[in-house]
This record gives structure tokens, sequence and C-alpha cells, in this order.
């Protein structure tokens, strides 16, 4: 999975996506005519399938998109909220909501995808979901990043009672996978079919809604129809920063993208392209800003459009500049809690695709399940593996994200799209919970600030800082810079010279001038770019 990829460019239309099988699929939407918003749905739907542990129609998403017929970005969110009739104040641990029916929300991302092809796309859900139904009957060859998620997996879900599904569908009813092994999911396929031919009123009020409702219900769940119901997927204007010559754009809250721009608006005020590359200042300046900007957006939680505007104001950026140029060390939290929870938090498992095609539109998706395979609840006879969405809320009352019943839950995923003037030129996604916006500053400082191509600037050294000072780094970064960047006060470890802990980012660079497309795809995982 690691090490360089090589430039791969097209004037027709480019995907970019977490598995070669699914960016392939949106590739051959584009050769065949859709636009970049049906090959987005089919890259989406066949992501979870090859991807069965990072997302999938049972997850939540929010997409921002350029519409070359209108002119102008939007943002798309589709996200459960907290059941009606979760029980506040049952829980005292947030590893009570790790696994499990309890820790589901309602099923979205199918909500997202087909009001994305209603608004904007040419093909219906018989032809964006075909590349999926197909995956699923005829079942693909696991390869590294499938065996990992699937073996780690089955240790942690063994405990459970609804393992046994679990493993029928992802392990051959067995708790081990091997790479070569070829995963069929006939459920899923005859699920993905009756979707196509029905419609989402299969999920939203019809029979596959009733089945995830009653098979919750029997592991003690909350999820009701109301909840599922309840979904909908709405458009919303993009929030907005300015960095260099470039405007940035990103979902608006209850999503906390605003982190990556409140950290870029900190940096617009230094000339980093002065400094040596992956050297000390550099690093030290940018890990200083992203922490700073992490500290805002923990205390401000899902701030109000007044809000969010006051915080982006020129004298609140120029306080959190100067405090990134004192030299004093800076300590604060990066995650989602006013206090550090107890105990080590879960990994996170998302996804993240970028699509543009020849007529001038892009879409950049995040779509997630949560953890590793959600709370690893597999609803028999459908294929479909449950979110565990509650796990990212908070039990503490006093935090930003506090679990109330039929309460909004925020969200870090952070699809982005930057113009320059009217021209969308850069789309950056990634996965990686409260280090997705850090993954996005870093590669868009060694794109925009340092001019390398999209593929290198992926590919580049990054880091994923943690509460307090820990900041775990990559060790490809020279020990030199390392140990002075420990002298300024980081707390850092570099055990590894990749690390998924640092995202796993698709990314798209568009010359308008020209119309080339070039597309990048990170080795920390398995993603690939495909051309149409």
């Amino acid at each position: 999975m690691n090490g360089t990829r090589p430039t791969i460019a097209s004037l027709h239309g480019i995907v970019a996506a977490a598995h070669p099988l699914a960016a392939a699929a949106g590739a051959r939407l584009l050769a065949q005519g859709g636009n970049a918003f049906d090959a987005a749905v089919a890259v989406a739907a066949a992501l979870g399938v090859v991807e069965p542990f990072m997302s999938g129609l049972a997850g939540s998403g929010m997409a921002t998109v350029y519409s070359a017929a209108e002119g102008r970005v939007r943002c798309l969110q589709f996200r459960g909220g907290v059941p009606l009739g979760f029980p506040a104040g049952r829980f005292s641990r947030r590893e009570e909501m790790y696994r499990g029916a309890m820790a589901t929300t309602a099923p979205a991302n199918l909500a997202g995808w087909c009001e994305m092809l209603r608004q904007y796309g040419t093909r219906g859900l018989v032809e964006v979901l075909a590349p999926a139904i197909a995956l699923a009957r005829d079942g693909f060859p696991l390869i590294d990043f499938n065996v990992a998620g699937c073996n780690m997996s089955a240790k942690d879900l063994a405990k459970y009672p609804f393992f046994g599904e679990w493993s029928r569908v992802y392990a051959g009813g067995g708790d081990r996978v091997a790479a070569g092994q070829v995963l069929r999911q006939p459920d899923l396929a005859g699920t993905f079919a009756a979707i196509a031919a029905e419609g989402p009123g299969l999920l939203y009020g019809g029979a596959l809604g009733e089945a995830v409702v009653a098979h919750v219900a029997a592991l003690g769940g909350c999820l009701s129809m109301e909840d599922i119901l309840a979904v909908k997927a709405r458009w919303a204007e993009p929030v907005t920063a300015a960095y260099r010559d470039l405007v940035v754009h990103v979902p608006p809250p209850p999503c906390s993208a605003f982190q990556f721009l409140l950290g870029l608006r900190i940096l617009d005020g230094f000339d980093l392209a002065r400094l040596p590359r992956d050297g000390v200042e550099h690093l030290d300046l940018v890990w200083r800003a992203v922490r700073l900007a992490a500290g805002v957006r923990v205390h401000a939680g899902n701030p109000s459009p007044e809000r969010l505007a006051e915080l982006l104001t020129e004298p609140a950026i120029a306080a959190l500049r100067a405090r990134a140029a004192d030299g004093a060390p800076v300590e604060g939290p990066t995650e989602q809690w006013i206090a550090p929870p107890e105990g080590k938090v879960a990994g996170q498992h998302t996804t993240s695709l970028s699509v543009a095609d020849r007529a001038g539109n892009v879409v950049c998706l995040t779509q997630s399940l949560g953890a590793l395979f959600g709370c690893g609840v597999v609803v028999p006879g459908t294929g479909v593996c449950l979110n565990n969405g509650l796990y990212w809320g908070e039990l503490d009352q006093r935090g930003p994200n506090a679990l109330v019943p039929g309460g909004a839950l925020t969200t870090s995923v952070s699809p982005s799209i930057a113009l320059r003037g009217a021209w969308p030129v850069l789309v950056l996604g990634t996965p990686g919970s409260y280090g997705i916006t850090q993954t996005q500053t870093q590669a868009l400082v060694q794109h925009v600030d340092y001019r390398l191509p999209i593929q290198a600037a992926i590919e580049a050294p990054r880091a994923r800082l943690w509460d307090g000072r820990r900041v775990q780094a990559e060790s490809r970064i020279a020990p030199a810079v390392l140990a002075g960047l420990a002298a300024r006060g980081h707390a850092v470890e570099a055990p590894l010279p990749w690390t998924m802990a640092a995202g796993g980012m698709q990314g798209i660079a568009i010359d308008p001038a020209s119309g080339v497309l070039t597309g990048g795809a990170d080795p920390r995982r398995e993603g690939y770019v495909v051309a149409a």
C-alpha cells in the first residue's frame, strides 16, 4: 500500500476513490456518457461492496459539488440523527455505544445518493447501481486492506451474539479471510437490485426499512421507522474562506469542516513558500495552526451562522495568527470532547471519493459507517451492515455533540472544492475522523505553497495531532526536523514511515485553461485513480 503512484491525467473525466474497482466503476460510467454526479453515486455504492467495513447504504455522509451548468458550489448533507427513543442517561461510558444495535442511527447514504441523482444526474438507479450489484453478485478478490479490515473486525466482533450473521456474510462462516479469497455478497446484490427497481422507498418506509427496525429491536436497539422516515438529504450553501488566490468551499455545520478554513486563514498570514519544505519552521507553523483551529472548533461545537461568521472574521483570525507566531508551545484538544475521554478512542473508518467530468462538473463525497463495520450488526437476508453513528456523539451533556433524543449529530467529514476565480481547481477529501481537516490542511499547503503535483502532495509526509501536545508524525520527516519540532514543544512520536492515522486522501487538480484533470490517490490505503 505504501509508496509513490504515477500521475494519472485525462481530458474526459477522472475518478479518485479508495478502491480500484470502485474507481473503475465510476470511470466506466463517465466513458459511457454519464456525468460526474452519476459516477459519484456509482462509486459510492460500489465502495459499500468492496470496502464494506468503511461505508455502505446504511451509513451517512456529505458532499460538496460544483455544477457547471449553474456555475456554483453546493453542499449536500445526508445524516441520521439521534433516535427519538434513545435512552438518555442510561450509558456512562462511550465504549458501551461502540458495537451493537443501540449504537446505530438511521441509514442516510441512500437518501444522499438518490437526491444527488434527482438534482443533477443523467442516469437512473438501475444504471448507476449496476456496478455495485455486479460486484456483490459475482464477488471480488480480497486485497490487503480488505483482509486487514475483516480480520481485525472478526477478532473484535466474535464475542457478540450477532457475530454469526456478520461471519456468514463476510468471512464464509469463519473468523478469518485471506488475500485472494473471493467475497460474494448475494444478499446485498439482491437489496441493491430491489432498490434499483423500487426506489429509495424500499428503505424509507418500505420492506427494507421494516427489516432494519425489526432486527435492531430484536437486538435491544431503539431505532424506529419514524427515525428512518425523518432522514432527508438537504442542500446547503457552503462555508467559504480565502487562502492565497483560492476560495475554499466546505459543508456548513453541523459539519465541523470549518476547522479546515480556520487553519487555512491562520496560515494565509504567513509566507510558507519561503520556508524549507518539510523543515522545522514549515511544520511547526502548520501544526500550531492546526491545533489552534481545532481548539476553536471544539469550543464552538455546532455554531450558528452568525457565530461562525464571527469566528472567521479578520480580528478573530488575527488573534490566532499572533498565537501561532509567538513561539510558546500550543497545547489543547483536537477531538470532540470538552475533557479527554476515558480510555483509548476507537479507530474511525470512512471513505472519500472525488470525481470530475469533461463538462466541468465536480463532486467530492465523504461517507462512513463510523467504526470498522459500524456497529457490527448485519440485517439478515439483506447484506446491509449498520453504522455506529451514536458512538461519535457525547454522553457528557456539556459537550458540543451531546446525545439528545431526536437531536442532530455533528460530523468531522470535510469534502472540499477550491475555486480560483469562477473555476474549480482543487478537490480534496479524506477519511480520518478529527484528523480529516488536519490532513486537508497539510496536503493543500504542499500543493499550493510548495507547488507539488496533486499526487506528490498527497504522498508528502504528514502528521496526526491528538489531544494535548501529542503528534503522531511519519518517520519520513528528517530525524533532525523531528528533534527540532520536539524542542519547540510538540510531543512527537514517529514509529512508521506511512500511517493511516494521517488519513487516506483522494484529490483532483484541474487546469481550467487546458481542461486537464489530474487525480491523486493515497498510498496509505488502497486508493486509486482511474481516467475515463
